[in-house]
């Protein structure tokens, strides 16, 4: 895949440009989260679809696709880096991937989902270091990290989970619909599928926590508690409770304006939202 609480109506800031107005969306009156506008960023990037909080170095990487094709291997692919005050430092901080998505990090490393590979940037170098392949994969997509640093990343073209363990790729699951968002956390791996959020069981079976989040579940962050915000890429954000009730956030899909792979950062509660095709990332604070 990883705004101020209102009780009642929420509204939405929106705009084209760092400054511009958007529309307001309603919330459901039974619940009390809500978004509200931060930042957007300049329209440097390039074709954006997953951003990622980086606690230790206090910035946002940000994948960039730049290209019409997001499965195509054009070599176009870059990592940029935008500060917590929206201003992007680098827009191709690294370049030399294809269709860069999801990410993580463990132990200094940057971790992307490039297609069939798994890219390992070493942070403080700035600099790729190696690719870990899986094979028979070409649409890898999200991807999480757990404290012992196994990395599971799902394959949306083939409908795979793999987790990554000691560079060695395993099966996890598989005869998925549309799989994507993923998330390791407190011991437990959630997985968005189809317009569904799942909980992954011991015997690597699915527990359906939701389901109906159309559009198309993409990125998918913890919040608080068993609270989570989940991303459809056409353009709507959602809140799910801890009792497995789903909250509309945001709603930009009249306005064609795309949800990707958000991330977050709980300290300040704030939520990244690339735009895709609009080229920026948006934050909204979330209380």
């Amino acid at each position: 895949m990883k705004s101020i609480l209102f009780l009642g109506i929420l509204f939405l800031a929106a705009c084209s440009g760092s400054s511009d107005k958007r529309s307001t969306t309603e919330a459901d009156s039974t619940h009390s989260a809500a978004l509200v506008l931060k930042w957007e960023s300049d329209s440097s990037l390039k074709v954006p679809e997953s951003v990622l909080f980086d606690k230790v170095n206090q910035v946002l990487y940000v994948s960039n696709i730049d290209g019409t094709n997001p499965w195509e291997a054009d070599g176009k692919g870059s990592i940029g880096k935008v500060g917590l005050d929206g201003k992007v430092i680098a827009a191709e901080w690294v370049s030399g991937l294809h269709g860069p998505k999801g990410m993580g990090i463990f132990n200094g490393k940057l971790y992307v989902a490039d297609l069939g590979n798994i890219v390992v940037i070493d942070i403080a170098g700035g600099k790729i270091e190696k690719s870990i392949p899986i094979e028979g994969a070409t649409g890898l997509n999200d991807i999480s990290i757990d404290p012992n640093g196994v990395v599971y990343v799902t394959e949306m073209l083939s409908k795979k989970l793999y987790k990554v363990e000691n560079d060695k790729p395993e099966l996890v699951i598989e005869n998925l619909k549309r799989p994507n968002g993923v998330l390791a956390h407190d011991n437990e791996i959630y997985l968005l599928d189809d317009g569904g959020l799942y909980k992954m069981n011991a015997d690597k079976t699915l527990t359906l926590i939701v389901d109906g989040m159309e559009g198309g579940t993409d990125g998918i962050e913890h919040v608080q508690n068993n609270e989570f915000i989940v991303s459809c890429w056409e353009g709507a954000l959602w809140y799910i409770k801890a009792d497995g009730t789903k909250h509309l956030l945001m709603d930009t899909r009249a306005e064609k304006r795309n949800t990707a792979d958000i991330g977050f950062n709980p300290e300040s509660k704030t939520v990244y939202v690339p735009t895709f095709w609009r080229n920026t990332v948006v934050a909204y604070e979330v209380k």
